[in-house]
C-alpha cells in the first residue's frame, strides 16, 4: 500500500495525471503487458477533460495542412474502432456522434473565411461541403437567418467526453493499472542519468518509465538529479534559454500555462431535438447532446489556476450561441463551469522524451485538442515505450524543438 511513506512494487510505467490523455496512455500500455500505475492529483478526468465539450472537429479549425492538423485527422478517424474497443472492454457507450459539423457564416470575413477554407480543404481531397444558407437552414431550422452561407464537415464529429473519462478509466482498471486518485505527484526520481521513481504524497513508486500527462500542471512536476547530472541535463543544450521551465536541479520541463475557457449548459428538453449537427461559428459553438442538453462556449482567458464563472464570460458565450441558433435564448440556463486547458508555447503538444532524463516523457500542451487527441497520443506514446524509437509521427511535437529553436536563435544573434 502507498502509505507511511512505504513503496509499493515497481511499476514498468507511471503515469502522472489522469485526464483522458493519461488515462489513454495508461490504458495502451497495459494493454501492451506492461505494468503501469496512474497518479492523480484529484479524481480523475476531473479537470479540463471533464470541461470540454467533446468536439472531434480538425477540419472545422484548419487554416492550412501541417503535422499538427494531419496528427489531428489521424486521431479523429481512430475514434469508430477506439469507441468500439472501450464498449468492449468495459460495456460503456462514449457517445459518438457522426452527424458532423456546421459552421456559419454570418459576416462579410467569415463568407471570405470559409471560401479560403472550402477551396483548401476541396484541393487537398477532404470532405467538406459549401452549402447556402437556405440549404444550411434545410439541414438545422434554428439555424440563425443572419447566416448567409456555410460549411458542413462530414467527418468532424463529438463525444461525450465525461462518458470517454468513464470508460476509460474502466478500461485501464480492468487492464490491472493501479490507480491512485487524490495522490499529488511531487518529484520524479533519476539515478545514472534515468527515471528511478515517482516521490508521491503517500510514499515511491519505483518506475522505468515516467509520461508526464498532468495537463496545466505538467511544469510543475519537478525532476529530482544530482548536481552532476544536472550540469549535462541543461534545457539549451548549453546555449540560451528555451520556452520551458526547470524540473528539480536541470532536466528541462516544458513551459505549459493555463488558458480558462468558460462553458455554459441549456436544457432543450428531453423529447425535442434542437440541432443534430454541431453548430460553429468564429465566435462560439453549440454541441448538442443526448435528452436536450446543449453545451455553448467558450472563452479564452489567461487567469492563472482560476476556475471562476463569470458574468463577462456568460453573456459573451450566450451572446456568440444566439448568433449561430437564437433560439438558444429561450431556453433554460442549467448548468455553468470552466476548466483550464494546457497550452504550450508554440500553441503545439508536447509529446516525446524529456532532455536529461532517460525513460522520461511529455505527453502534455493538447491545449484544445485533448480529448480529440486522446486516441493516437496513447497508441503512439505507448509504442514509444515500449520499441524504445520515437514514431516518426511525433517528431514535430518532441520537447527537444524547444532548445533547437533556442540555440538557432542564439547562433543567429
Amino acid at each position: 500500500m502507498l502509505n507511511g511513506g512505504k513503496t509499493c512494487g515497481a511499476r514498468d510505467a507511471v503515469v502522472v495525471g489522469g485526464g483522458a490523455i493519461g488515462l489513454s496512455v495508461a490504458r495502451e500500455l497495459a494493454r501492451r503487458g506492461l505494468s503501469v500505475a496512474l497518479v492523480e492529483r484529484g479524481a480523475l478526468g476531473a479537470e479540463s477533460s471533464w470541461a470540454a465539450a467533446g468536439m472531434l472537429a480538425p477540419q472545422c479549425e484548419a487554416d492550412a495542412r501541417d503535422a499538427f492538423f494531419d496528427l489531428a485527422c489521424a486521431s479523429r478517424d481512430a475514434y469508430p474502432a477506439f469507441a468500439d474497443a472501450l464498449r468492449e472492454e468495459t460495456g460503456l457507450d462514449i457517445e459518438l456522434d457522426r452527424t458532423g459539423t456546421l459552421y456559419l457564416a454570418t459576416t462579410d470575413e467569415d463568407e471570405r473565411e470559409i471560401a479560403r477554407r472550402h477551396d483548401w480543404q476541396r484541393r487537398a481531397g477532404l470532405a467538406v461541403e459549401l452549402l447556402t444558407a437556405d440549404e444550411a437552414r434545410s439541414l438545422e431550422p434554428r439555424v440563425s437567418t443572419r447566416a448567409r452561407a456555410a460549411l458542413r464537415f462530414p467527418r468532424d464529429w463529438q463525444v461525450e467526453n465525461r462518458r470517454l473519462v468513464e470508460a476509460l478509466a474502466l478500461s485501464c482498471e480492468r487492464a490491472g493499472v493501479r490507480i491512485l486518485e487524490h495522490t499529488a505527484a511531487l518529484s520524479v526520481g533519476t539515478a545514472g542519468g534515468r527515471v528511478s521513481s515517482v516521490e508521491t504524497a503517500r510514499g515511491t513508486i519505483p518506475a522505468g518509465a515516467v509520461v508526464v500527462a498532468c495537463g496545466a500542471w505538467s511544469s510543475q512536476v519537478a525532476v529530482s538529479v544530482s548536481a552532476s547530472e544536472a550540469a549535462v541535463a541543461r534545457p539549451d543544450g548549453g546555449g540560451g534559454d528555451a520556452p520551458a521551465s526547470r524540473g528539480g536541479n536541470g532536466v528541462a520541463a516544458p513551459r505549459v500555462e493555463p488558458v480558462r475557457g468558460q462553458m455554459l449548459c441549456f436544457d432543450a428538453g428531453a423529447g425535442g431535438e434542437f440541432a443534430r449537427h454541431v453548430l460553429y461559428g468564429p465566435r462560439g459553438y453549440v454541441v448538442p447532446r443526448r435528452g436536450g442538453r446543449l453545451l455553448a462556449g467558450s472563452t479564452t482567458e489567461r487567469a492563472g489556476f482560476d476556475k471562476s464563472v463569470t458574468d463577462e464570460g456568460r453573456a459573451e458565450i450566450t451572446a456568440h450561441a444566439a448568433e449561430l441558433a437564437p433560439a438558444i435564448l429561450g431556453l433554460k440556463l442549467t448548468g455553468s463551469w470552466a476548466g483550464l486547458r494546457p497550452r504550450g508555447a508554440d500553441d503545439w503538444p508536447v509529446i516525446g522524451p524529456a532532455a536529461g532524463a532517460e525513460n522520461l516523457f511529455h505527453a502534455t500542451a493538447h491545449y484544445r485538442n485533448g480529448i480529440l487527441l486522446a486516441p493516437l497520443t496513447g497508441s503512439l506514446v505507448a509504442e514509444m515505450i515500449d520499441s524504445g524509437a520515437t514514431p516518426a509521427a511525433l517528431a514535430p511535437f518532441s520537447p527537444s524543438r524547444f532548445r533547437r529553436a533556442a540555440f538557432r536563435a542564439v547562433s543567429n544573434s
